[in-house]
């Protein structure tokens, strides 16, 4: 949708957005999947990983962030793509928020978990299941995360389906499945 439109980042080193070619690659591998998908980008930091699931035919985007600067780019990114009326935003810590999600029902078909690194989230992220689950059924939660950040145990309800390496940065595809 809009193509080749340069988002705003950050002027300091605070946020690290993903690489280019990682997030083109990431969007080639999810390919038509995400239209008509909820996205959810639980680390929003610029919003480039929802906004590219927007741009690319995502219906709705669930931004998280607890970083004042981070939420300023984000909204004003997002009204940058005039996607103002596909996107929410929630400031806050992404593992209450999203066990909150879940426990008003919401499902995402994909849900973004590119944190800082080497910081537990992703350990954090990956503990909410089974028990607050925020994904449909058949739903990814893709990970990216340092080569030095070892991917922790998953329960039975999350499978690693893919994994890809990119230098230094890996991105786990983890679908979520009851059965």
């Amino acid at each position: 949708k809009v193509r080749g439109l340069q988002l705003t980042v950050p002027k300091n080193m605070d946020v690290r957005p993903t690489a280019d070619r990682v997030k083109e690659s990431l969007f080639n591998i999810i390919g038509s999947k995400i239209i008509e998908a909820k996205v959810l980008d639980l680390f929003a930091g610029t919003g480039n990983l929802g906004l590219e699931s927007w741009s690319r035919g995502a219906k709705e985007v669930v931004f998280i962030d607890e970083s004042k600067e981070s939420l300023r780019l984000v909204n004003s990114n997002i009204n940058k793509c005039r996607a103002q009326e596909a996107c929410k935003v929630h400031k806050g810590n992404a593992v209450t928020i999203a066990a909150h999600l879940a426990s008003i029902g919401e499902r995402f078909d994909f849900a973004f978990c590119d944190p800082p690194y080497n910081k537990g989230w992703i350990e954090q992220i990956i503990g909410l299941f089974p028990e607050h689950v925020f994904l449909q059924e058949g739903g990814y939660l893709i990970v990216e995360r340092s080569a030095h950040n070892e991917l922790p145990l998953l329960p039975e309800c999350l499978e690693n389906v893919r994994e890809q390496k990119y230098g230094e940065t890996y991105i786990n595809f983890l679908r979520y499945s009851q059965k």
